[in-house]
């Protein structure tokens, strides 16, 4: 009888999960497949794992299937000693996709050396993946690639919140490493865009929830992480990226524009912290001839003409700024990446119509990635492949209000061998540099933990990985960044002797 009833239940799920989609969701199932890619000169044998895990409620049911990609090097014999990284995208609602195609695993889109679109689409070998050093896995949060929640019923705000997010995924996370059986193994999180907020919660949650210690936290192109920012240092902050984008685009006068960019961006940093970021916080007291005097460094540093700069009161909006720089030229900037152009219907606006770079993105990986798991890791669906855009209403408020950078400082000061990097790109005007530099900062304002911060920057945009230059420099970035944060046998994790505030402000 007992036989029976358990039959009907699992029919009852099974059944209820195909309606509600109108497609089959797996609920607890994976795929395995072989094979191996040359990394640094050296072949690399692993087996990919493509499958979904579920997620419970707190009485133990599932509420939803989350699917995932695990890349685990098959000749290693200790892998209590190997890292694993768990890897996030942003949005919220992107798709894993783009670190997993774009960035560390071992397969990579079909792009030209500048990250453009080329066809025939497809992928091909990545050279530069961090699977000979680190296992990885590859995660989608609910309503990104092919994860789901198991019917209509269950309530978004399980799901779609900056807390529930970290709350329900930390479970997931627990789950996976026990039956992977990779609890001994060093762990980081690597999260992009959305996804640094995302691993920034999770890295005390896993700490304090599940008894999970990590060695380092990878934040590429990271958002705010509820760090406050706002008035004259939000206004101020975005003009390093400005002057950043006018260089390559030339738009810069010439004794700057005949400068490296990285001699003319420390000058930048340093007017805009040190008087344009007070200017601002003067308001309409400003007296007359210094607000002149300073519209024009504005306007020097920003690619923009002193009369733009005036009549936004020194404060230039980053949407105003992709429509205006390149006006004069028939073309906009993209947001997340202001190397490419966009063509909008009248020249005239404030904004642009689209984001070229976004369009030109999901152009490339769309068809890489189905083809890549249904057919190469042989992965059988007929769900969509949600690759942007699919968790909204996204809950930022109350119990959802976003702590995450304050999150990560008490995990780094309750675990000595955390340690956290950024990776940004100089033409990323969504999550701009300067402001990722304002979160190391910021994200420990005692400085007591600043030698265990650390900051990259490349010469692309929000996904820097997709130039080929950058590529390379940013998975090096991440091998190094393993060796530092990977103690020496039997040292401890413990502070030494009390700290001393010796923050310089730099």
């Amino acid at each position: 009888m007992k036989h029976s009833i358990s039959l009907f239940l699992m029919c009852f799920v099974a059944c209820t999960v195909a309606f509600a989609q109108n497609r089959t969701l797996k609920l607890d199932a994976d795929v395995t497949t072989k094979d191996q890619v040359t990394i640094k000169g050296k072949v690399v044998p692993y087996t990919a794992t493509a499958g979904n895990q579920p997620v419970w409620d707190e009485n133990g049911r599932p509420i939803a299937s989350l699917f995932y990609v695990y890349y685990e090097r098959s000749d290693v014999t200790d892998r209590a000693s190997r890292p694993l990284f768990i890897s996030f995208n942003g949005g919220p609602g992107a798709a894993s996709c783009w670190m997993h195609l774009g960035y560390t695993g071992p397969k990579r889109v079909l792009v030209d050396d500048e990250g453009y679109p080329v066809q025939p689409y497809g992928f091909k070998d990545n050279p530069q993946s961090i699977l000979d050093v680190a296992d990885i896995v590859y995660v989608e949060p609910v309503n990104t690639g092919f994860s789901r929640a198991i019917n209509d019923s269950i309530p978004k705000s399980k799901f779609f919140g900056v807390t529930a997010d970290i709350k329900y995924l930390g479970e997931w996370i627990a789950t996976f490493v026990g039956r992977k059986n990779r609890w001994p193994s060093p762990k980081y999180l690597i999260g992009e865009s959305y996804g640094t907020t995302r691993v920034s919660g999770l890295a005390l949650e896993l700490q304090n929830v599940h008894w999970m210690y990590l060695n380092g936290v990878i934040l590429v192109s990271p958002t705010g992480l509820g760090l406050e920012r706002g008035g004259p240092v939000a206004a101020g902050n975005v003009l390093p990226y400005f002057a950043a984008t006018a260089w390559y685009h030339k738009k810069l006068p010439q004794d700057l524009q005949s400068k490296d960019l990285n001699a003319i961006l420390p000058e930048v940093e340093q007017f805009t912290v040190n008087e344009l970021i007070p200017a601002l916080a003067r308001g309409g007291f400003l007296d007359p001839a210094k607000k002149k005097q300073l519209g024009a460094k504005v306007a020097r540093y920003s690619g923009l003409s002193e009369k733009v700069v005036m009549e936004n009161n020194l404060a230039i909006p980053t949407s105003y700024f992709w429509k205006e720089l390149l006006r004069d030229k028939g073309y906009n900037v993209g947001r997340l990446d202001s190397r490419y152009l966009g063509i909008d219907r009248q020249t005239a606006g404030e904004r642009p119509d689209y984001a070229a770079e976004n369009t030109s993105w999901q152009h490339t990986f769309t068809p890489a990635i189905n083809t890549y798991l249904r057919e190469h890791l042989k992965y059988k669906t007929d769900l969509k492949y949600y690759i942007a855009g699919q968790t909204r209403p996204w809950d930022r408020e109350g119990l959802n209000a976003d702590n995450t950078g304050e999150n990560l400082r008490q995990a780094m000061a309750q675990n000595p061998y955390l340690n956290v990097m950024i990776q940004s790109g100089y033409f990323d005007g969504a999550t701009d540099y300067f402001n990722a530099k304002y979160n190391m900062w910021h994200i420990d304002p005692s400085g007591k933990m600043k030698d265990r911060l650390s900051w990259k920057g490349y010469r692309s945009g929000h996904m820097m990985y997709l130039r080929q230059e950058d590529l390379v420099t940013s998975n090096d970035d991440i091998r190094q960044f393993i060796i530092k944060t990977t103690p020496k046998s039997g040292q401890p994790a413990k502070y030494t002797e009390a700290p001393t505030n010796t923050a310089s402000g730099k």
